[in-house]
């Protein structure tokens, strides 16, 4: 099973599997009886994107791909999160704690053969991906640092977060301030 985070571990939220359901897989994973693989983005990359993709959805039924089919521009969606901001690094710590495998997206989009071939090995099988093209995700890594700069209430927001999210931001393998 491969998890981007569309499974909650701890908080119910609507239009994801419950956590009930996630416990199953998870304790699938742990038993032997199935592998899971977690794909994931820095958690402030994914406050922006879920939060324009939920807004749109629940306001008007809408499921969109990405903010640039909302939004014309870094500008717009700038004004539409200083009005709103929310945070949930929880879910993907936890998340983490479960996976066998985890990749990060932003992995993904800098040598994506590479990081195929880590599922190609928790699944085993041989693909010969060295003569394999993979195509990198179509999503822009880091876009928070330029709402960050751009919002003054989201870069408050960041910067105001408690030192135990800043400090599970960094367990995770992503820093606050920049670009890890």
């Amino acid at each position: 099973m491969i998890d981007s985070g569309h499974a909650t571990v701890k908080h119910v939220s609507v239009l994801q599997h419950q956590p009930e359901i996630t416990n199953l897989i998870l304790e699938a994973a742990r038993s032997g009886f199935a592998d899971l693989i977690f794909i994931h983005r820095h958690p402030l990359d994914s406050l922006v994107t879920n939060w324009v993709w939920w807004r749109n959805y629940l306001r008007d039924g809408r499921m969109i791909k990405g903010t640039s089919q909302v939004y014309r521009s870094e500008d717009e969606l700038c004004t539409a999160l200083d009005e709103n901001a929310a945070e949930f690094v929880e879910e993907t710590e936890l998340h983490l704690q479960s996976a066998p495998l985890a990749l990060r997206l932003e992995d993904l989009m800098i040598d994506p053969a590479r990081e195929f071939s880590k599922v190609a090995d928790v699944i085993s099988v041989d693909l010969g991906l060295t003569s394999m093209s993979i195509v990198p995700p179509r999503t822009k890594p880091y876009g928070h640092l330029a709402v960050k700069e751009k919002v003054p209430r989201f870069r408050t927001f960041i910067n105001d977060l408690d030192a135990e999210a800043k400090k599970r931001i960094e367990r995770i393998g992503y820093n606050v301030d920049g670009l890890t």
